[in-house]
């Protein structure tokens, strides 16, 4: 099976894998329905192919992915992250790990910070499930492989929050501790350590720190990995914030930034600490520029260029890599890019139909990473396939770097996130509630990565 026989697949067929959906769905949208305006016939169409799209999804998911988890939530969350935990319960098919989610509700319900448990099928180191193919359900699309009905995705912490949640991470340093972006400007700090399992019945959010200086409202939010405490925001107001936990005072309960980076002429679209440097960092955002900063010098950047045609929306270094570093437009590419050579290209990844808003590198794999774009895709790249031979037949399914699609939402995607703890598995959500938990068939990952040097990039 071709690459791009179906809206979203891997370069090679696979053998039969198996779909999980969560049985407990009581707020699942309608998909016939999502987003049609139906007196705008264009639009109509469009949602026709779209559902077209899905139905040629679904009916290849056993082929393409070594598991799959689909469960709709009650709200849509625009945010999605795997916690660093993982247990393997003995003599169980599945793993428990826990992800970090909000709410969305639009202002028909309260909002929530939301911590869930996933019981998420077990995938062996050959690509093969400890699950049983042959009890796949193909009209279904479910897999009956835990023995009980128990939900698979179960809500286990849920702390009130005003307004939605725009994006949430946990402090690598204490997963416990975690940042959420406000749609005021604000930033919230939670020790969840500190809230009930149970929201308070008055509605009322209560943070342990609020993060002051922002202006309006952003997305885009990176914790210095190396030093405790640290963490940037990057504005609509187009500032770049740092504000140091280090400085909390129970007499206030409020941190003013400690900096406050200008340099862009347009809002700030996101921000990414340096994995090996902690005072280095990078920003980009609507003017088209990446700014490289040092922090230990704030007035202005130590690098600059302009990356890209259009709005620039995400970035992030190379967590192998000192020099290396990653960014993703609106004019549908992702760009490659050396510090010791800001000036200069390495490489542009094409192959989303439409604009770049996530790009994140694995946490396993130091040529691998994933992107997210308004095409509802999800991409997943590998650098040491730049340059390799195709057919004609694969150069027509898209450049030999792009590995797998990720196809299965019909709308919008939120966020997305890899697994710190297990290898080629990510979860994505999208604006219709539908959160999906999946890793690709084997046949993408089962290699090794291979090294590549620098200067064999064109």
């Amino acid at each position: 099976m071709s690459a791009r026989d179906t809206p979203n697949s891997s370069k090679s067929g696979g053998q039969a894998r198996m779909e999980v959906e969560d049985d407990e769905e009581p707020h699942r949208p309608d998909v016939s329905l999502a987003g049609v305006a139906w007196d705008e016939p264009e639009q109509e169409d469009e949602h026709k192919l779209i559902n077209e799209e899905y139905k040629v999804w679904k009916k290849n998911t056993p082929f393409l992915y070594d598991a799959l988890v689909t469960h709709a939530l009650d709200w849509p969350s625009l945010t999605c992250q795997w916690f660093p935990d993982k247990e393997n319960p003995p003599n169980k098919p599945y793993t428990v790990q826990r992800l970090l989610l909000g709410t969305h509700s639009s202002n028909q319900a309260r909002e929530y910070l939301q911590i869930v448990e996933v019981q998420f099928p077990k995938v062996l180191e050959n690509g093969k499930s400890v699950l049983d193919s042959t009890d796949y359900d193909d009209e279904k699309g479910e897999l009956g492989a835990h023995g009980s009905r128990e939900a698979r995705i179960r809500v286990t912490q849920k702390i009130n929050h005003r307004h939605e949640v725009n994006r949430a991470r946990y402090m690598p340093q204490n997963p416990d501790i975690i940042a959420t972006q406000t749609t005021m400007g604000d930033i919230y700090i939670f020790d969840r350590t500190k809230h009930s399992n149970h929201p308070d019945a008055d509605g009322e959010c209560r943070p342990d720190i609020v993060l002051r200086g922002q202006t309006r409202e952003s997305y885009g939010m990176s914790w210095n990995p190396l030093k405790k405490g640290h963490i940037l925001s990057a504005s609509y107001d187009t500032g770049v914030y740092e504000w140091d936990l280090q400085q909390y005072s129970k007499m206030s309960g409020n941190i003013e930034s400690v900096r406050k980076y200008e340099a862009h002429s347009e809002q700030v679209e996101d921000v990414s600490w340096n994995r090996h440097n902690d005072y280095l960092f990078a920003s980009v955002g609507d003017d088209k520029m990446l700014y490289i900063w040092d922090s230990r010098a704030p007035n202005k950047p130590i690098q600059d260029c302009v990356a890209h045609d259009q709005d620039v929306n995400a970035v992030d270094f190379n967590p192998a890599s000192e020099t290396l570093l990653l960014t993703g437009s609106a004019d549908c590419s992702l760009a490659l890019w050396d510090l010791r050579n800001i000036k200069t290209k390495l490489h542009s990844f094409e192959g989303h139909r439409g604009s770049v808003i996530l790009a994140a590198w694995s946490p396993n794999y130091e040529t691998v990473f994933a992107s997210v774009g308004d095409d509802r895709r999800v991409n997943i790249w590998d650098v040491a396939r730049i340059g390799e031979e195709q057919t004609p037949d694969d150069a027509e399914d898209g450049p030999p770097e792009l590995v797998f699609m990720h196809g299965g939402h019909t709308s919008k995607i939120s966020d997305f996130g890899w697994s710190p703890t297990t290898p080629w598995q990510l979860c994505s959500t999208a604006d219709d509630n539908i959160l999906q938990l999946w890793t690709p068939t084997s046949n993408v990952w089962a290699g090794e990565a291979v090294p590549i040097e620098i200067d064999e990039l064109e």
